[in-house]
């Protein structure tokens, strides 16, 4: 199996390979890599991504996991329909 094709982030489709090339590129911090890549921005926001980038960062660099700060993970969004917002039927309890 061909390391570079394992997917990281199943949410945006961010391959291993392009980790460790935003790892050369001097991006050491899962949150730069975030940026760059785009991994972590799906709707898992990184739970399952996340730990394998600061994993990967510690492989790379040396640094130990306890000193990788991890991103930040906000809550999830729901959608709403036209015809909610058409009907004014969203309130503070059903956002």
């Amino acid at each position: 199996m061909d390391e570079n094709k394992v997917i990281i982030c199943r949410c945006e489709d961010v391959t291993l390979k392009e980790i460790r090339n935003a790892i050369r590129e001097g991006f050491t911090t899962v949150e730069e890599i975030k940026r760059v890549t785009r991994s972590g921005m799906g709707p898992c926001q990184g739970k399952t991504c996340g730990l394998l980038i600061a994993k990967e960062i510690s492989q790379m660099t040396g640094k130990p996991m306890e000193e990788l700060e991890l991103q930040n993970i906000r809550p999830p969004y729901g959608g709403i329909t036209f015809e909610e917002v058409t009907k004014g039927t969203i309130t503070e309890n059903n956002k």
